[in-house]
């Protein structure tokens, strides 16, 4: 097994906010929706033991948010950074590892759900790819491609600036 030095695996923490403990309210009812969101999808998952610290890296109300989490990893594989893209898009975690900023996290979880689109729309096997909360059918290909384009043309680009 490779080992991996997360020492220099840091993200760029000047392109997020940092937002306040998980027991207060940011006073933004949408924000504290989606937050809540991404940490039940953290706490899905056994290799998170805790959250030590959460960000917010891009937020459009009911669309798309990326949220930045300093986790205590469960096993010592694990990023210490996590991304958790959450709204009206299939949830989905990157490790800060492979993405330093929220463009370069957005960047990747397009060219990964383009990825499963265009396995869906063949009829491919999808089990190797990015996991999607619904069937690989074209028609879901269909719906989320179109998202992915909007996200692509219009969200990306701010996030670039």
């Amino acid at each position: 097994m490779v080992e991996r030095n997360y020492s220099d695996a840091k993200p760029d923490l000047t392109s997020v906010t940092r937002l306040p403990s998980a027991d207060k309210s940011t006073g933004d009812e949408e924000l504290d929706a989606a937050r809540l969101e991404a940490r039940k999808y953290l706490d899905f998952y056994d290799w998170v033991s805790d959250i030590k610290g959460e960000y917010l890296g891009y937020g459009a109300d009911g669309i798309i948010y990326i949220f930045l989490f300093e986790i205590v990893p469960g096993r010592p594989e694990v990023d210490p950074w996590i991304w958790v893209i959450v709204g009206d898009v299939p949830p989905t975690y990157l490790p800060a590892v492979d993405a330093k900023t929220p463009y370069e996290a957005l960047d990747g979880y397009i060219g990964a759900m383009e990825e499963w689109v265009e396995a869906a729309r063949r009829g491919d096997s999808v089990a190797d790819l990015i996991p999607v909360n619904v069937p690989a059918s074209p028609a879901n290909a269909e719906m989320l491609d179109s998202r992915l384009k909007f996200l692509d043309e219009r969200v990306l680009p701010e996030l670039r600036e």
